[in-house]
């Protein structure tokens, strides 16, 4: 059961009604986490066009966005997130096969990038919360740190780096407020995993 009461399409703020209605159209259903963020009249009206700008088109290539943000979902064991990043890889050309082996930890078949990229995701989901200030400033090991600035340019690192950001935040909303999926199920070994 939700956390939060899902706010019924007629109670929506006038001010968040027409990016609701752009992103209904856009996906052609009203999301839950939509009518969940709809309980704090303005936010949605802001949360959706940052949304866009962070998982839009950029430097970054948009399958280690897509990757990732799968991956985050699954670290935070939050089967919501897992259901809507895969439903947008599956979308953006990333197949489910890869995703199977996303959620198997099996990351052979993937680029040097694309392991880098995960791995870094990792650090950032799971060490970067456990790693007190005095042990590590930035919560990453420098050895990554300096992988990372060899291999992506500055605009490709915030992109990844606001785009993990972004969805171990949402992941974490998500799986708290325990919202029923509105886009179906992930793949089964996807599901499996979470």
């Amino acid at each position: 059961m939700a956390l939060v009461p899902l706010v019924a399409e007629e109670d929506i703020d006038a001010t968040d009604l027409p990016m609701i209605e752009a992103g209904e159209e856009t996906f052609g259903t009203l999301l839950n986490t939509w009518l969940a963020i709809a309980n704090c009249p303005g936010m949605f009206a802001t949360y959706l066009p940052f949304i866009r700008s962070v998982t839009g088109p950029g430097e970054l290539d948009p399958r280690i966005k897509e990757l990732t943000a799968v991956y985050v979902s699954l670290l935070n064991h939050c089967r919501y997130s897992v259901s809507h990043r895969c439903y947008s890889a599956l979308k953006k050309g990333v197949g489910e096969a890869d995703l199977e082996r996303l959620a198997a930890g099996d990351f052979t078949s993937f680029t040097d990038r694309e392991r880098l990229a995960l791995r870094f995701t990792r650090a950032i989901t799971l060490d970067l919360p456990v790693t007190r200030r005095q042990d590590s400033v930035t919560g990453v090991q420098p050895e990554l740190s300096a992988k990372l600035r060899d291999a992506f340019a500055p605009r490709e690192l915030v992109e990844f780096v606001m785009s993990v950001s972004l969805w171990n935040a949402l992941s974490r909303f998500h799986r708290v407020m325990d919202l029923p999926l509105d886009l179906g199920n992930p793949p089964a070994a996807v599901d499996a995993a979470v």
